[in-house]
């Protein structure tokens, strides 16, 4: 599998970035359509390729790894006038950088291969670190978000913007790869998040936005010795097991009111704590989390970008994300139970069957569908085939002592001999999780039971055959630190205690309801007989409330995947814009069109020969912040359907059409009236609707023209069950 991944990389994209699997050529930045934030991870510096190179190594690939670290030392260059992601950079470049160096400098000191290096990819990662620097160059000490390699940040040249506001793990995750920056500046960073980043965002979870931060205080600590890094983890960890864990789920919640919810749904980088777990030696819950994400995998294929709290799609990517095989490797290491290595097999043949294509892997689009994405991220090649390796692989069989090494946030490896100070010694009556990794032989000797125990409450999770589950009661008191707990939590005051109980009615909880809306064209010719049915949006505005929808021309935007700041904003002011799906997501390109001056938009599927008769309704969600802002009607139209709207634009040039709920459509009659009337225009309809008087009789309603109509061949007005001709 990495043979092919990786062979496909270098057949068709290398020197690129990364590689488009569908169109089996590199990505190159600025030669693609702009795909908004998540292009601020390519600088033009063959991202896969430095971020695959301590794999190479693990997978036993030594002519592979020479090969590339001399196409690393020759062609790869830093300081591109590129904008890049400090965080992306440092994690993927840097990190790769600093791996490859320590497995060629491995090899070397060998004395079998690698005798022509002189430690160049350590001094590219010296570089490079060098340009992420300016960075720094902040008040609080926190990172800008982008810098550029060539310019920095403050010159006027760097194009880096105003964007001062980042991520807790985006700030958090620096100190193993700049192991080399004064320890202050971790110290001073929970004092600041505090500060600077809680009034932008209140709430707290272990997913994406925070992830890695958690990590990077353990793995500091594990690193680097320093007793500093263990305290705060384990501040965090408390305070995580007491409020955002809820076994077997991970809840985002609140900082200040424990009884308002913040979310629904979980995110799929959440799948990496049951691994961190494993380090801090707390294996119920970490076995716990990690079946439940089992469970859902099971249901659909793959892990959903993220899935609600009743474990249905909420956003239907999978990105060929390595967390949820990470965490296997990490449980199938501590408990040395063989389920785990099944749970991989899983993994192995899903990615087989629903993600390989002929030039390598392709991200799925929408696991409900199976439709692919053209891109295949340097994550899956830096993680993804590393954790699965060494899940099925023994130690004796690979190249490097495993157990050396301390794995980054993008699974690099880094040698705990870097560490300048020893751990301190622990006493016996200290607690032995507090400062040690689990050892298999001091705490599961030889017991793989021990969590087959654990996760049999967790086998029915998705409500597969068993259809009610019910979770224990928790107590949250009025004196505890304030948190925010989700929608599914039911919090009952008494006497100063919070009772909290999860019920998950699994198999029996209906789906949330769709509401059909329609795109309805009322502009000559179609007056009204072309409806097109669409789906709606979870934010903007509520078109069930508003009594006559919302009536407009329609516009192609441009670029028409509204991604970035729109070029015809003097066509789009006033108008209806319709925008293709995909490269961003819906509330990035709502935001564009709406600063543009649209009334409305049309979102038109961009999966060829999509159609709502064959694929489910389903409601477009933000983008996790608070999309308040977003104020515009917003409906979706299948590829199909939306193919009759760009031929009607492009035949007729001037098309007004209607946005509205499908019960409300024009040529829907008042009391059900279904008027029938194919003959006859939507004006000539409204006209009869207008001259019917409702007239009473014994126990049913007649209809009686007041007025001179056109004459139809037959109008058919049905009341309950039974018809009248008038």
């Amino acid at each position: 599998m990495f043979d092919h991944a990786y062979g496909s990389y270098m057949k068709y994209a290398y020197p690129a970035d990364e590689l488009m699997p569908l169109s089996c050529r590199g990505r190159v930045r600025d030669q693609e359509p702009t795909r908004g934030d998540i292009d601020d991870s390519l600088g033009k510096f063959s991202l896969t390729l430095i971020d695959t190179l301590d794999t190479l190594v693990v997978l036993n690939k030594l002519d592979e790894f020479e090969d590339a670290v001399r196409k690393t030392v020759k062609d790869v260059r830093l300081d591109n006038d590129v904008v890049v992601s400090v965080f992306e950079t440092n994690i993927r470049v840097l990190g790769g950088l600093l791996g490859g160096h320590v497995m060629a400098d491995l090899l070397r000191q060998r004395g079998r291969r690698m005798q022509w290096y002189r430690d160049e990819l350590l001094h590219m990662a010296t570089e490079l670190g060098q340009r992420l620097l300016p960075a720094f160059n902040t008040t609080s000490g926190l990172p800008y978000p982008k810098v550029n390699l060539r310019y920095g940040v403050l010159n006027p040249l760097s194009r880096t913007g105003n964007e001062s506001s980042t991520c807790t793990a985006c700030a958090g995750t620096m100190i193993l790869e700049f192991a080399a920056l004064t320890f202050n500046w971790m110290e001073q960073l929970v004092v600041i998040i505090i500060l600077y980043v809680c009034p932008v965002i209140t709430e707290s979870g272990v997913g994406a936005g925070i992830d890695s931060y958690y990590e990077y205080l353990m793995k500091a600590y594990i690193l680097l010795g320093d007793n500093v890094f263990l305290e705060r983890f384990n501040i965090h960890y408390s305070a995580i097991m007491k409020y955002i864990s809820q076994p077997p789920l991970l809840l985002n919640v609140h900082m200040h009111n424990p009884t308002v919810s913040v979310r629904s749904w979980m995110d799929s980088l959440q799948a990496f704590f049951p691994g961190l777990q494993v380090l801090r030696g707390d294996l119920k819950p970490a076995i716990e989390t990690h079946e439940m994400l089992y469970q859902v995998t099971k249901q659909h294929k793959f892990l959903p970008e993220a899935f609600t709290t009743e474990f249905r799609v909420h956003w239907g990517q999978h990105l060929l994300r390595p967390e949820f095989a990470e965490s296997t490797y990490y449980l199938y290491k501590a408990t040395g139970d063989p389920y785990y290595l099944r749970v991989g097999q899983s993994i192995v043949e899903k990615l087989n069957s629903y993600a390989r294509v002929p030039c390598g892997f392709a991200a799925v689009e929408d696991v409900r569908t199976g439709t692919h994405e053209d891109r295949m991220d340097s994550f899956f090649l830096a993680e993804m085939f590393k954790y699965l390796y060494l899940l099925f692989t023994e130690k004796s069989q690979l190249p490097i002592d495993i157990d050396k090494y301390i794995f980054t946030t993008e699974a690099h490896l880094l040698p705990v001999s870097l560490s300048i100070t020893q751990p301190p010694h622990v006493s016996p009556e200290e607690d032995l999780f507090t400062h040690s990794c689990p050892s298999t032989e001091t705490l599961f000797p030889n017991n793989p039971s021990f969590a087959k125990t654990i996760r049999d409450g967790y086998k029915y999770l998705t409500g597969v055959g068993r259809a009610f589950q019910t979770f224990p009661v928790r107590c949250v008191h009025a004196s505890d630190p304030p948190v925010r707990l989700h929608a599914n939590v039911i919090a009952i005051h008494h006497k100063g205690v919070y009772r909290v109980k999860l019920v998950a009615e699994l198999s029996t909880t209906p789906e949330e309801e769709v509401v059909p809306h329609v795109v309805q064209l009322i502009s000559p010719p179609f007056l009204g007989r072309t409806v097109l049915v669409a789906g709606p949006a979870k934010f903007g505005m509520d078109l069930t409330k508003q009594e006559h929808g919302v009536k407009g021309s329609i516009v192609k935007a441009s670029p028409f995947t509204a991604c970035g700041p729109i070029d015809n904003p003097e066509q789009i002011l006033g108008r209806i814009a319709l925008a293709l799906r995909g490269d961003c997501m819906f509330a990035v390109k709502a935001r564009w069109l709406q600063a543009a001056g649209a009334i409305g938009i049309i979102f038109m599927d961009h999966r060829e020969g999509s159609n709502s008769e064959e694929t489910p309704l389903f409601q477009m969600v933000g983008d996790g912040d608070s999309n308040e802002d977003i104020t515009l009607p917003l409906v979706f139209l299948f590829s199909r359907e939306g193919s009759v709207l760009t031929a009607a634009l492009e035949e007729h040039k001037n098309v007004d059409v209607l946005l509205l709920p499908k019960k409300k459509q024009l040529g829907q009659a008042r009391d059900s009236l279904d008027l029938y009337s194919s003959q006859h225009s939507i004006q000539q309809s409204l006209s009869i609707l207008d001259c019917l008087r409702p007239f009473p009789s014994a126990g049913s309603v007649s209809y009686v023209p007041i007025c001179n109509l056109p004459a139809p061949p037959a109008i058919i007005i049905p009341h309950h069950k039974c018809g009248r001709v008038i």
